[in-house]
């Protein structure tokens, strides 16, 4: 065969067929160690990778999934709290308005109660008024009846109905029901 190559002129073009059938030969014993040692492999890293990729997805869609859940989950309880301050707002409110009216109240009563003292002090000091104004007349009128008449008027029982009925006439007059002068005191005698 090497003869044979020798002698002929070889063309680049046309290969050489023992060439062929060797490459051939190797190509298969190559291919067949590939097909069996690597390829198996390949495969199975390529399986570990699809795998890894596809666990990954589930896993972020497990883990959007659970984000979606705990934000809903905030979102609730947002709402919740929300609603709870409104409600302890108007509880506040209500309250206030309540302590408002019960110190407006308070402060009517207290103010009715100052009324009424008020009121009664008045009428005391009213009667101590009328009391210390009854002695003082009746000890004018009867000191001024005295020199008219031109004696003492020393009976304390008839200077106290004398005086009585003059402070009586003059309450009349003061009331409205006025009679014509010394009506009234000519009438008691």
């Amino acid at each position: 065969m090497i003869e044979l190559a020798a002698e002929e002129p070889q063309s680049p073009v046309v290969p050489v067929v023992p060439e062929i059938v060797i490459g051939l030969i190797c190509f298969g014993v190559i291919f067949f160690v590939f097909y069996k040692k690597l390829v198996p492999s390949i495969n199975k890293v390529l399986e570990e990778r699809r795998a890894a990729i596809e666990g990954g997805m589930e896993k972020a869609e497990a883990v959007q999934a659970e984000a979606r859940q705990t934000l809903e989950s905030y979102k609730e309880q947002l709402a919740e709290a929300r609603h709870e301050a409104a409600r302890m707002r108007q509880e506040a409110q209500e309250q206030g308005a309540a302590l408002i009216a019960e110190m407006r109240e308070e402060g009517q009563r207290q103010r009715e109660e100052i009324i009424a003292a008020g009121h009664t002090q008045i009428a005391a000091d009213r009667k101590q008024a009328a009391e210390l104004l009854r002695q003082d007349v009746g000890k004018l009128a009867i000191d001024l009846a005295g020199r008219l008449v031109g004696e003492s008027l020393e009976d304390h029982a008839r200077q106290s109905r004398t005086i009585d009925r003059f402070l009586d006439d003059l309450e009349r007059q003061a009331e409205g029901g006025v009679p014509a002068a010394g009506q009234g005191f000519e009438a008691g005698r």
